[in-house]
């Protein structure tokens, strides 16, 4: 398969020489902050792990008075990483932005659930479009982070922190043990217990709508949606609109989009974090650094496709300064 992502492994890589570059960028009056961002966006998350490991073993050890003047009689070591030096010389979005880039794509979603489970109030926004949109492999790395990060079980917070049928899909998901096969025979069924369950009973037999979307393969679930089109001359996406609410139907909504089509998913996760009264930069910061390796170039095609008008240049009516610039970077280009 060719590579999708925008950003892609740098070829002439040295480690040493980007973590010098990166403090010289840092070093003295004021900072380069779009030499910092050119070099950061042109270079893969593995790359950027061996930079920081780079950049530690050069300049891990500072003394402490060179850090603060106070301290010149204590005269003890302390750690400098790269991720310190960044967020010291950097602020706002920007350095939300930096820090995201330099954390593992696993660690990185670990800490956004977490986020989302342990601040003011569930960003409920962030469960769906993470849980709706990884592989189970990629969910059951999660929760092996999760615990290890946040000494926690990720189930035990998301249960602590959301109820009813909307719980229920969570943790089906979480189980990352979606079905592998198509099993034929069960296409037509299924499609006709998801009518039975919506739009063909007075009420909602939500438990048939979870059980079915939550557990069969992608392809599987294509198959059905397609047997269910012809069979009732409407989409399924049009019953759940119809027939749930609120955080239920945003994930049924959620796992329907991915399992159609990833990019169309993200496409129109962007547009929204853009397009509505103010902007989401949350969604839009890890939309763009969570995909950036691995299908940006679809998600461009599909926002273009879908809204008349390119990713890039969205950005750009969206966003300023140099958060602007390392959005675009990740973007990779106007289409």
């Amino acid at each position: 398969m060719a590579y999708r992502g925008s950003v892609k492994p740098f070829v002439n890589f040295n480690a040493k020489q980007d973590a010098e570059f990166l403090h010289k960028a840092m070093k003295g009056i004021g900072t380069d902050e779009d030499a910092i961002l050119m070099l950061l966006t042109s270079r893969s998350n593995d790359q950027r792990q061996q930079i920081k490991a780079a950049y530690k073993k050069t300049y891990g050890k500072v003394r402490r008075a060179s850090v603060n003047r106070e301290l010149l009689t204590i005269g003890r070591s302390t750690e400098m990483d790269l991720v310190s030096a960044l967020k010291s010389e950097l602020g706002g979005l920007l350095e939300s932005l930096i820090v995201a880039l330099m954390t593992p794509p696993i660690e990185y979603d670990a800490s956004q659930l977490h986020k989302a489970l342990k601040g003011a109030g569930t960003d409920d926004d962030a469960l769906i479009e993470i849980l709706a949109s990884r592989t189970g492999d990629q969910i059951k790395d999660i929760i092996k982070v999760y615990k290890k990060e946040f000494g926690a079980k990720l189930e035990k917070d998301i249960c602590g922190d959301t109820s009813g049928y909307y719980q229920k899909l969570l943790v089906i998901l979480l189980q990352g043990s979606r079905e592998k096969e198509v099993d034929e025979k069960k296409i037509e069924k299924d499609a006709k217990d998801l009518f039975a369950a919506g739009e063909g009973k007075f009420g909602t037999d939500e438990e048939t709508l979870i059980k079915i979307i939550g557990n069969r393969s992608e392809e599987h679930l294509r198959k059905v949606f397609d047997t269910y089109k012809k069979l009732y001359g409407s989409d399924i996406e049009d019953s759940i609109e119809g027939e749930t609410t609120g955080n239920l139907e945003n994930l049924l909504l959620a796992v329907l989009k991915c399992v159609r089509s990833v990019p169309d998913y993200f496409a129109e996760v962007l547009y929204k974090s853009m397009r509505r009264a103010g902007t989401d930069d949350s969604t839009l910061m890890r939309t763009m650094v969570s995909r950036s390796e691995l299908d940006m170039l679809d998600i461009r095609a599909s926002f273009q496709k879908k809204y008349g008008v390119s990713l890039y240049t969205t950005i750009q009516e969206d966003t300023s300064g140099d958060y602007q610039k390392a959005l675009l970077y990740l973007c990779g280009g106007n289409d």
